[in-house]
């Protein structure tokens, strides 16, 4: 009998762990039984999935196209029986891996994970917290939070968030410094940027009178690749930095930052979305986790829910 089913999870176990004897181990095989499995896949398909050798074991593209499909075939498949067992109900449950960037997971996602377990206890969270971009189906990854414009058509997104920009500065800074007036006068000032790739070291600001938005270079002592990290900046009082406001509110709100050169602000907006692969029958785990963001993320001031 055909049991393609149970070659894929063969397959994504040994791809998963990386080892025939690992992945038989889970599986209750022997590795020469799974080594068989695995050539046989490849076999049917004509092509090579896995690269071994004595010390690694390497996935092909087309290995990598094929663990992709097979663990969503397999969840699905899963997912199918969990909601014929519950009646027709699609109960979440599940391992759900989660990345976020380190500014958003301190800001919200963090204080929320107790609440969505309360909520779906039979739901596994494995979350990792990250500035940095990553491939969801390269890493394994099932949601990833992620800001700025969306680029990868071949990703579903759903936005969360609206943060417009501020440029902050610690009370003690400015005492020692004094208060820029214009954006002129920030030549004289320390100014924190990002050194990300697409990052230019220019600040976007509005005139008042014509409401003409221009950009102006800035320098400073320090470039950094996370929006906490020029906050914690600010905070001790190096200089000033221009984030998402979402980073800041709460310090904002206490006194420990203060926003300047508002009068200048353009309002351009940072974006943030919760990106997945998408596919016409979303695991339940998925949809419950980005439903849950959607409805406790909220902004405060000018920023915006939304859902």
């Amino acid at each position: 009998m055909d049991n393609r089913a149970g070659e894929m999870e063969v397959f994504v176990a040994t791809a998963e762990l990386q080892s025939f004897s690992a992945a038989g181990r889970r599986l209750k095989l022997s590795p020469s039984a799974v080594s068989k499995l695995v050539t046989r896949i490849e076999d049917r398909l004509g092509t090579r999935l896995m690269v071994r050798s004595t010390r690694a074991m390497k996935l092909t593209p087309e290995g990598e196209i094929y663990l992709a499909r097979a663990q969503r075939i397999l969840a699905e498949i899963a997912e199918t029986e969990q909601i014929v067992a519950g009646g027709g109900r699609m109960v979440p449950r599940g391992l759900l891996r989660v990345n976020a960037s380190v500014g958003f997971g301190e800001r919200y996602l963090l204080p929320l994970i107790p609440a969505f377990l309360d909520l779906y206890p039979d739901v596994q969270l494995d979350v990792s917290l990250t500035d940095g971009v990553i491939g969801l189906i390269e890493e394994r990854t099932d949601i990833a939070i992620r800001s700025g414009p969306m680029s990868d058509s071949a990703l579903k997104a759903r936005k969360l968030l609206e943060s417009r920009r501020v440029i902050v500065a610690s009370p003690a800074y400015l005492k020692t410094h004094g208060v820029p007036k214009t954006p002129q006068d920030l030549a004289d000032h320390n100014c924190f940027s990002f050194n990300f790739r697409r990052s230019l070291n220019e600040w976007p600001f509005r005139d008042p009178g014509s409401s003409e938005v221009y950009r102006l270079p800035v320098s400073g002592n320090t470039s950094v690749n996370s929006g906490m990290i020029m906050r914690r900046l600010c905070l001790a009082g190096s200089g000033l930095g221009r984030v998402g406001q979402f980073h800041v509110q709460p310090d904002i709100d206490a006194g420990v930052l203060i926003p300047v050169l508002e009068n200048y602000n353009p309002e351009d907006i940072e974006l943030i979305h919760a990106v997945f692969v998408g596919h016409d029958h979303l695991a339940a785990r998925i949809r419950a986790f980005i439903d849950f963001l959607a409805e406790h993320v909220s902004g405060e001031r000018n920023e915006k829910s939304i859902s």
